[in-house]
């Protein structure tokens, strides 16, 4: 019996570890980053269940502003669910803040998150960031 009870402690403690659940994956672009290449890449691997934050640098009182939706290549993979603006501390006009968007690992595959930096009315974007995630199985697969 104690075998049993140790054995389901076990797998209990285990499961959120093995399975991802919800384990936060944080990816932060600043000011510095985007004079230095207007195109930003990052690539991560994760698993179902694991969410993303990405946080990016934005003025909006130079016009320019995020695309509301990120561009998701395949959202079978990953899908968006929440994007807002993060004021400055500092109550100075002009100040820049983050803009943050969160998204959620839904399946194994792979997906690119792409986001625009723009002025209204303008085709090319001032600068762009392209996330590309790989969601591998939840659980190893041996071959």
């Amino acid at each position: 019996m104690k075998k049993i009870l140790l054995l389901v402690c076990v797998v209990i403690f285990m499961v959120p570890f093995l399975s991802g659940c919800g384990k936060p994956v944080i990816i932060r672009v600043g000011y510095d980053e985007f004079m230095e290449q207007k195109n930003v890449s990052r690539q991560i691997e994760i698993w179902p269940a694991y969410a993303i934050t990405v946080f990016l640098y934005s003025n909006p009182s130079t016009g320019f502003s995020w695309s509301e939706s990120a561009d998701i290549s395949d959202q079978s993979v990953v899908q968006q669910y929440y994007h807002g603006f993060i004021a400055p501390k500092e109550s100075v006009p002009g100040a820049p803040g983050e803009e943050r968007w969160q998204f959620k690992a839904i399946a194994k595959g792979t997906s690119t998150i792409k986001m625009l930096y723009s002025r209204p009315g303008e085709d090319k974007p001032e600068w762009t960031f392209t996330l590309n995630v790989t969601v591998k199985p939840a659980f190893p697969i041996s071959n």
